[in-house]
């Protein structure tokens, strides 16, 4: 996959239902102020793609998030980081599906009253399940036939993607910009208060939104000159992304009618179909149409994206020997990996048949993909000490600040998430213990104390974490025994003690020696 593909590929993944819902949940947790939250959110998830970027171009290698933390740290962190990361990737699948046949269900137009019945009162029916498994079916098919099929298909969705929203602002703006939304007072843009802010960045589907980057990552030996076109691809998709998300933030706040916001306040404002119905508000029926159209379309072409990366992140899990083999089986005419393929689906089918809701099932997406990132900065730059001659086509410039100052924005992100979230993160993490317990034994593994030694750092992180979540602000859902914004504080100097004693919790065993192998591949460019 060249730049042009891949880029198109990671902004098709990036813009999903995350654009169609968003904005409004974001106004209505911070007001105006949301449009900070989208900027931070960007500015964090910028800091882990930079660094990730180092270790994706040196392990070249489909799925390759899910094995860096083992290569460095041994078996358990690198099971505790890829089983969080793929949780979080096959969460994805249904809430995509899920999106689509929820805005389908609410087609306005006579001869779709049929798709009404796919929703009652905010849930999905059994044949909306049905809907939804086709999707996710179709998800399936479209990869299974290569990664080139999917590059073109979701090439065809991106355009229509960026096209949209591009025109959904514009318009909007031009029919109903509101001064008086805007006005500079702390009682206009902070309703209520600046934590909002933050919790939005987390709680309202905005670091789900970005997360999509990872994308370029694990296709790391299916694109065409990675040490240039990974980063730059990653760059310019966030980058235009973040940009797209911002303006459509502005433009739902500075479009609202006055007259609701006066009634109802912004935390009163709570539409199911936020752009559609404001576009009905201001009399754009037309653009309802195409907006009803495209968050069908959107959440569509995430979900075809994200089989690609879940498919690759479970076929390197068993490729760690953390799951059957028979997963890292490659298509003999295709060479996607099929087996993994059909048992992500089946996985999601499963999700989506406990959790038939989108906010149930974006509930523990943006935390538990956060505690996944976090071994990436610790990884890095214990490989530096570990592996010093590694052939590195990206060499990040000063790593010993970048590394700890990621870390630091990654776990004030994952306490923004609020309580009792951290508790259902870590309950999701446990579920795969017996699991991992299970293949050490099967496999006859003796370097599990070895391996135990270089994961407890991330283990008590996870207690302290979620006793830092009970404790801390009131805002953040917490007991207040620790006030906004000391908490914060007291939480980035926490992060930083538990940054080093990861970094220092590395060892050369033998899955470095797998690293090394993989590392030859790598060349460096002049």
């Amino acid at each position: 996959m060249g730049l042009v593909s891949l880029t198109l590929l990671s902004l098709g993944s990036i813009i999903g239902s995350g654009w169609l819902f968003g904005a409004g949940e974001g106004a209505h947790l911070a007001g105006p102020a949301a449009i900070f939250s989208w900027l931070i959110g960007a500015v964090i998830m910028g800091f882990i793609a930079i660094v990730y970027t180092e270790m994706g171009t040196m392990f070249q290698q489909s799925g390759g998030m899910s094995r860096f933390a083992q290569y460095t740290h041994g078996s358990l962190l690198g099971f505790i980081a890829a089983w969080a990361n793929w949780v979080s990737l096959e969460t994805i699948l249904p809430i995509e599906a899920v999106a689509a046949v929820q805005y389908l269900s609410s087609w306005p137009w006579p001869w779709a009253r049929g798709f009404h019945q796919l929703m009652h009162h905010g849930q999905i029916t059994g044949l909306g399940l049905l809907v939804v498994f086709a999707f996710m079916g179709i998800f399936t098919w479209i990869n299974y036939y290569s990664v080139n099929l999917m590059a073109r298909f979701s090439n065809t969705i991106t355009w229509f993607k960026i096209i949209i929203p591009t025109l959904t602002f514009i318009l909007l703006l031009m029919s109903g910009f509101n001064a008086h939304n805007l006005a500079l007072t702390t009682t206009n843009w902070f309703p209520n208060g600046t934590a909002p802010i933050l919790t939005a960045t987390t709680s309202a589907g905005i670091i789900f939104s970005y997360d999509a980057f990872q994308t370029v990552i694990n296709l790391g030996s299916e694109i065409e000159n990675p040490q240039k076109n990974m980063r730059r691809a990653i760059i310019i998709s966030l980058g235009l992304s973040a940009l797209l998300y911002t303006l459509l933030q502005f433009t739902f706040v500075a479009s609202m009618p006055h007259h609701l916001i006066q009634v109802k306040g912004w935390s009163g404002i709570n539409f199911n179909s936020p752009f559609a119905q404001l576009a009905v508000l201001l009399g754009l029926n037309w653009l309802s149409i195409l907006l009803y159209i495209d968050a069908f379309v959107s959440p569509f072409g995430t979900g075809i994206a994200f089989m690609a990366t879940t498919s690759r992140s479970l076929a390197a899990m068993a490729e760690n020997r953390h799951l059957p083999q028979f997963l890292t089986k490659l298509d003999a005419k295709y060479h996607t990996p099929h087996k993994a393929m059909l048992a992500s689906l089946i996985v999601s089918i499963i999700l989506v048949t406990l959790f038939p809701n989108w906010g149930q099932l974006a509930s523990v997406i943006a935390t538990s993909t956060l505690i996944a990132y976090l071994t990436g900065p610790v990884s890095t730059a214990a490989l530096r000490k570990l592996a010093p001659k590694f052939n590195r086509p990206i060499k990040l410039r000063h790593l010993k600040v970048l590394a700890p100052i990621t870390f630091v924005l990654t776990s004030l992100a994952v306490y923004w998430g609020q309580f009792p979230t951290t508790w259902e993160v870590m309950l999701v993490i446990l579920a795969g213990m017996p699991i991992y317990a299970y293949y050490e034994w099967k496999n006859n593994d003796h370097q599990f104390k070895q391996a135990l030694r270089g994961s407890w750092w991330l283990i008590c992180y996870l207690i302290v974490m979620a006793g830092l979540s009970v404790l801390g602000a009131k805002e953040f859902g917490g007991l207040n025994w620790l006030h906004y914004p000391w908490d914060l504080v007291i939480v980035a100097i926490i992060s930083i003690g538990f940054y080093y004693w990861g970094v220092h919790s590395a060892y050369a065993g033998p899955d470095l020696d797998q690293a090394a192998q993989i590392n030859q591949r790598a060349q460096i460019e002049e």
